[in-house]
């Protein structure tokens, strides 16, 4: 009798972990032939480029990725920089007019056939405005504040020693 329930208790949990390593290895197999979206980030294939602001556009134009926009004018022609939905707006918002110098570091990117770059960081000056997260999830306003504050009570303890 218990070597009948021991086969029996081995049998079950055969069928409990075979299914689910087959559905791991399902899933893993479909995120790794999933192509790269436009709006994926890969951070090892980030660059830095500099230019000149030509225009500040607070919302897409048709045809562009949602969200701000700095156009560019750099020494290989013109730049989309496409800033996300946050970088505008709240505490600690990136502030640039046009005719400024700037250093984007961010990733290229493809959508429609038209060529844009996802910011990560734009550089005004000595002044750095995160966008985006090194995984390329955009900072928000109230992050932003939150970076701020870890920041100077960094400062502050660094001062205190």
């Amino acid at each position: 009798m218990k070597v009948a329930l021991r086969g029996i208790c081995a049998l079950a949990l055969l069928c409990v972990i075979q299914p689910q390593q087959s559905a791991n290895a399902q899933i893993a197999a479909a995120t790794a032939a999933r192509p790269a979206g436009p709006y994926t980030y890969d951070s090892t294939k980030e660059v830095t480029l500099a230019g000149t602001v030509s225009k500040v556009l607070t919302q897409a134009l048709p045809g562009m990725v949602p969200g701000a926009h700095l156009l560019l004018t750099t020494s290989s022609g013109p730049l989309d920089v496409s800033l996300g939905t946050f970088a505008l707006r709240g505490d600690g918002a990136l502030s640039v007019d046009q005719g400024q110098q700037v250093q984007v570091t961010g990733v290229q990117k493809t959508l429609r056939g038209g060529p844009f770059f996802l910011a990560r960081n734009v550089t005004v000056g000595t002044q750095v405005y995160a966008i985006r997260n090194q995984h390329g999830i955009l900072v928000s306003p109230q992050g932003r504040v939150r970076a701020s504050q870890k920041n100077s009570q960094k400062s502050a303890a660094g001062n205190s020693l």
